[in-house]
């Protein structure tokens, strides 16, 4: 089966209207319409053997992506899989750092949210090849073959190819989870109350707020959460890339007397020199940095390792080049003793990063203190394999592949701009 060929690449242009309803939304985006570039791999398989993967965005600008996903195809369609995973590291750099188009990039913006989609679109098509899940395909793979699909370059005075792997560990509950789905800025004290009061029910045990707007505001919500948790269950709190450097240790300091874990993107997210700043400044509070989300590759990360600027690293799935440059961000995370709790939520964020955090654990970390992975609790029933939490946990996915493939019916249903959602939405516009 690698030897199959590429014959065919799809991208598509999905998104739900997640803003009318403020789902999603935080100090800096107030109306989101979570999104995805949405890529299929077609081979030349009598199986019908194909490849799903994605990246997500916000709504208005996917279309940008979309276009760069079909400019970056050509690199992949005709390529087997054999050829493309026999050297890993040098495809992923053929995407990532293509002559012409690394100008718009380099591995960073539109492209790197491209590279991506696609490369998902590969993992996910090797694991099916080999009846596993992606985290076990990872585990499974003999170390020497797992550090060559990791391009070191850039990196190499943070990490090394000689860095080792953990000892595997068994994970016998499900991954730790925390929800952001209970709090987000556009929600009134009445839908706080009542989703925080119904995840307490669930199991849930650690929280996340997002905050940023205004300051007062700020102190009545997490007031509310704080009591509505109690004092032995986890807040963190989340400003988006809100403020200034000043102004975040100002506005968290503020807020110290809910006992936050950490503050999330404090300020711009390529400021690692602000950023470590803010961690000096909030220590002795006990207050930890988390950021990531928004770091375009893995030099960011290194930088943000090296100058002490964060305390938990917040890995994505489509925001970095994919499997092969997270893999590169975990190391380092392990390196750096720094505990990696994912990025979720959007559209399939979820489903595909449940499959990085278990490999941590397994053959990185052997860790879960301080570890945990976002979950929010939208959009997982447009997936033929959604993720599963139980007791506010995740568990482990068992399905072959990435987790990225959604239903047919959904994908038609919101394609952008003729799927019938958004032809109903216009509609109700001109009325």
């Amino acid at each position: 089966m690698l030897e199959r060929k590429i014959t065919h690449l799809t991208v598509r242009d999905v998104r739900f209207p997640t803003s009318l309803e403020q789902h999603g939304s935080d100090a800096m985006h107030t109306d989101p319409d979570y999104s995805v570039a949405y890529v299929v791999l077609e081979t030349d398989s009598d199986a019908a053997l194909k490849g799903y993967g994605l990246t997500f965005t916000v709504g208005r600008g996917t279309e940008i992506v979309v276009c760069a996903v079909k400019a970056l195809s050509t690199l992949v369609v005709g390529k087997t899989l054999k050829e493309i995973i026999s050297d890993f590291r040098g495809f992923y750099r053929l995407l990532s750092s293509d002559g012409q188009m690394r100008w718009v990039g380099p591995e960073k913006g539109v492209i790197q949210l491209a590279t991506a989609a696609i490369l998902n679109a590969v993992w996910d098509l090797w694991a099916r090849v080999e009846g596993k899940p992606l985290w076990k395909l990872l585990v499974d793979m003999d170390p020497a073959k797992l550090i060559s699909c990791i391009d070191f370059r850039y990196i190499t005075d943070a990490l090394t190819e000689q860095e080792a792997l953990g000892e595997e560990q068994m994970l016998k509950e499900g991954y730790p989870a925390y929800t952001t789905s209970c709090a987000w800025l556009g929600y009134t004290d009445q839908q706080l109350t009542k989703l925080c009061s119904e995840a307490l029910a669930q199991g849930w045990n650690k929280f996340k707020v997002k905050v940023g707007a205004d300051l007062q505001d700020d102190i009545r919500r997490c007031s509310l959460i704080r009591k509505l948790i109690g004092p032995n269950n986890t807040l963190m709190i989340d400003a988006n890339q809100r403020w200034d450097v000043n102004e975040a240790i100002t506005w968290v300091t503020k807020l110290a007397e809910f006992h936050p874990l950490w503050i999330e993107e404090p300020t711009c997210p390529d400021d690692v020199l602000g950023h470590a700043s803010i961690s000096k400044a909030l220590a002795p509070l006990g207050i930890g940095v988390a950021t990531g989300e928004q770091c375009h590759n893995r030099v960011m990360f290194k930088q943000f390792l090296q100058a002490s600027a964060l305390q938990f690293v917040q890995i994505d799935s489509c925001r970095v080049g994919s499997v092969n440059e997270n893999l590169a961000i975990i190391l380092m995370a392990a390196k750096f003793n720094v505990p990696v709790c994912p990025h979720a939520g959007g559209v399939g964020l979820c489903e595909l990063v449940q499959h990085l955090i278990l490999f941590d654990y397994v053959s990185v970390s052997a860790s879960l203190n301080n570890r945990m992975c976002e979950y929010v609790d939208h959009l997982h029933e447009h997936f033929k394999s959604p993720t599963i939490i139980r007791n506010a946990h995740y568990i482990p996915p068992k399905d072959p592949g990435y987790s990225c493939e959604m239903l047919e019916e959904s994908v038609q249903k919101h394609q952008y701009p003729q799927g019938e959602v958004w032809r109903a939405i216009e509609q109700q516009g001109k009325q």
